[in-house]
């Protein structure tokens, strides 16, 4: 590639000649670089000490201070377009004045800067995808999302024009007064100019994050929902799939990537009257504790050429990554390609999904590890969104932290949570869609007293539920939350399917399942205003 530190103005790679980034405000700069390589990336980030070459010609990484999503410093651009849609208790505001001031002087900030650009795709389906720029101080956050979203091909990049442009410059620290916003930190995203601006941290999922949350925006007006789900299809060919929802830490990546059926996202997915598609193009799997012998493909994946690896410690000179060292932080990740992983789907699509799995990480080792959900329960539990943060995913998160997060992923939400679940509601009673509750959080008591649920189980459950071997099973009411429990799975002790014996003290396991219905209780509270699910309260869900 072109040597960095070129004379100013200098572009470099292919674009649509009509459509540089001078669309965008940024007409001053020293250099552009336009959708390099893979190859060419790792090579700029190596020379400009970004990161060093790992294994496999991997890229290891760290991003600093910043080692997970910063949602407090997340916020959406008052507009008269949305002020009246947008869900204002779970999304800070920011004027457009803040917004206009902070985008000035963060383009003046990078006039005698290296620049680079990736023209990309968010979603696989072509009808509902949209076009995405990135501009970014940084070659490996160009990296990063080239593996993360959807690449066009050559000839497509000619004529390519943005939907919405992500500038992100790390070195750039905002000014709370001057800015609007909370700290020097700022996740600034303006639907209405279709313009997103990252400053402040190095964290490189707060780029997807943004693309998520457009995503999330635009959708649902087109009937399609949205959702913070993995998913997987029986085989290579368009078929039957299954949707994993879940916050991260709680298995999406791992359970879909079982090696026997056919991956085709881990992390962000539409469903429309077509079928279900990814809105990426790669994954972005944690990897504190990763094992080959358990986890033998996303292992595989991260001493492969041009995969992130992101702050993960690793001997200094034979590159080899410490996968139990989290003096980092837990929330070490791997960013990589889907075709990386050898079972997965080239197209990013699904046929309707037979099977709905919300996964959460119960802290409180209360929930069985399956329940089958009628189609009522799975409203409620995905508009509850019960589970526990995982360590690291945010700032401040140092054990998990029992929370709910409306349909799994409240912080990318800019719509209220009732949007989602109608549009849920009437796809899996159209569909016939059978909806699961697996917990893959503890068991025999709460964090710091019981054991996290077996991996080997939880894959075992999955397997059975998906070739339906769980037809003819037998299956007892739970007295707590009204869902139905298999008596027995094959392979499965039947103790684990039991979590009130599995407990040495059952008084302890009544008081904290009592403690935790309450608590979905009370938060439910805030849906009850929707006529649509008056109904779905816990006392109605348990009789």
């Amino acid at each position: 590639m072109v040597r960095m530190g070129q004379q100013m103005q200098n572009t470099f790679g292919l674009y649509n000649p009509n459509y540089p980034i001078d669309h965008q405000g940024v007409k001053n700069y020293r250099s552009a670089y336009y959708n390099l390589n893979e190859n060419e990336l790792v090579e700029a980030a190596v020379e400009r000490s970004e990161g060093t070459e790992g294994l496999g010609g991997s890229l290891l990484v760290t991003t600093g201070l910043f080692t997970g999503r910063s949602p407090k410093d997340k916020y959406i651009v008052v507009a008269k377009s949305n002020e009246s849609e947008i869900w204002w208790d779970n999304n800070s505001r920011m004027n457009l004045g803040s917004f206009i001031q902070l985008q000035t002087d963060m383009l003046n900030f990078v006039s005698n800067k290296e620049l680079f650009i990736q023209d990309l795709y968010g979603g696989a389906d072509q009808e509902h995808r949209i076009n995405v720029r990135l501009i970014s101080e940084l070659a490996w956050h160009n990296l990063f999302l080239r593996h993360l979203l959807i690449k066009p091909k050559k000839a497509d990049l000619k004529n390519f024009s943005s939907d919405f442009t992500i500038i992100n410059i790390p070195s750039f620290r905002a000014n709370p007064e001057k800015h609007g916003c909370r700290s020097e930190t700022v996740i600034a995203i303006n639907l209405e100019a279709k313009m997103v601006l990252i400053a402040g941290t190095e964290y490189a999922g707060e780029n997807k994050k943004a693309v998520f949350t457009i995503l999330n925006y635009l959708l649902p007006k087109n009937g399609i929902l949205p959702m913070h789900c993995a998913a997987n299809r029986v085989s290579d060919q368009f078929s039957e799939s299954a949707i994993f929802f879940g916050l991260s830490g709680t298995g999406k990546t791992t359970l879909s990537t079982d090696g026997k059926r056919v991956l085709i996202g881990d992390d962000e997915h539409g469903w429309s009257d077509k079928g279900i598609f990814n809105f990426e193009g790669g994954c972005y799997a944690k990897t504190f504790g990763l094992s080959e012998t358990t986890e033998p493909e996303i292992f595989a994946t991260t001493t492969k050429f041009a995969t992130v690896i992101e702050n993960m410690v690793h001997d200094k000179k034979t590159k080899k990554l410490d996968f139990f060292n989290n003096s980092l932080t837990t929330n070490m990740r791997a960013a990589y390609p889907m075709h990386y992983v050898s079972k997965s789907a080239n197209d990013g699509l699904g046929a309707h999904p037979k099977h709905l799995i919300m996964l959460t990480c119960d802290a409180f080792g209360v929930l069985p590890p399956l329940a089958s959900l009628s189609a009522e329960q799975a409203i409620y539990h995905f508009l509850s969104g019960f589970t526990s943060k995982a360590v690291g995913t945010e700032r401040g998160i140092k054990e998990p932290e029992p929370t709910f997060s409306s349909c799994f992923g409240a912080p990318f939400l800019p719509l209220k949570p009732e949007v989602y679940g109608n549009i849920l509601k009437k796809k899996i009673i159209d569909k016939g869609t059978k909806c699961w509750l697996v917990n893959t959080g503890w068991t025999g008591g709460p964090y710091g007293v019981g054991s996290r649920m077996p991996l080997k189980d939880t894959r075992v459950i999955l397997e059975a539920l998906l070739n339906g071997k769980l037809d003819d099973v037998k299956f007892r009411r739970d007295d707590n939350f009204g869902f139905n429990v298999p008596l027995a799975i094959q392979g499965v002790e039947k103790s684990l399917l039991n979590p009130r014996g599995n407990w040495d003290n059952t008084l302890e396991y009544d008081q904290a399942a009592d403690k935790l219905v309450k608590l979905f209780a009370k938060n439910f509270e805030n849906h009850m205003s929707v006529s649509s699910e008056k109904n779905l309260s816990m006392s109605n869900l348990s009789h």
